[in-house]
């Protein structure tokens, strides 16, 4: 694993040092940097994020990063997106106004609406450990999601979610109220969670040497 060249995109908008520490953790030196070349040359991409959709995706357009990000994808080699990292991969995004995402996976990011068993709405933002579940039986197949973790239950922190328009692109959901809430999506090499795996301990660190060894 330590010989894998691993790139976490830096524009300015993630928690980007906790995830630096939790792959240095696993023996992996990773490169924080905006470059196309060493993003292109990398084994493996990490896209973080955290506050609002628009705000990331102005960044990653004004930092000419979208059309790396496609042509990192069309190798073929693993891509993961980390909670706003992930609903970037979508196709827009309605927080503080619509605004375009990626465009990787067909699909809106919309607020959290649901709603409890006497049709109070739910709070939000969701903050936590919560546990997720497959979407689908054996959509885990060839994910991190099939290695054995020690626990179901990750860290999550967001008031928007990923609504998907191909069901088999979410693969994993949380159960909210009356709603399931996308907690992970995966198309082809571009894997995407809701989730902070680098704040999610022990079963955090075994999701991202599952992710390395993709």
């Amino acid at each position: 694993m330590t010989t894998l060249k691993v790139v976490v995109i830096d524009y300015g908008i993630g928690n980007v040092y906790s995830v630096l520490r939790a792959l240095d953790r696993l023996g992996v030196q990773a490169d924080l940097t905006s470059d196309r070349s060493r993003i292109m040359a990398a084994d493996r991409v990490i896209l973080p994020g955290v506050g609002a959709f628009g705000r990331a995706a102005d960044t990653l357009r004004k930092m000419n990063l979208q059309g790396v990000i496609h042509d990192y994808i069309a190798t073929g080699k693993p891509f993961l997106g980390i909670c706003v990292g992930m609903q970037l991969l979508m196709e827009t995004g309605e927080e503080f106004g619509t605004h375009q995402g990626l465009g990787i996976i067909p699909g809106t990011v919309r607020k959290i609406t649901a709603r409890d068993e006497v049709g109070q709405p739910c709070r939000i933002p969701l903050i936590g450990w919560l546990p997720v579940e497959e979407s689908m039986p054996g959509i885990w197949a060839e994910t991190p999601f099939q290695r054995n973790l020690r626990t179901n239950a990750f860290y999550f922190v967001h008031s928007f979610q990923a609504e998907v328009v191909d069901p088999s692109h979410c693969i994993a959901f949380h159960q909210l109220g009356d709603s399931r809430i996308t907690a992970a999506v995966r198309r082809d090499n571009v894997l995407g969670v809701q989730f902070h795996p680098e704040r999610s301990g022990a079963v955090g660190q075994d999701f991202l040497a599952a992710f390395l060894s993709m």
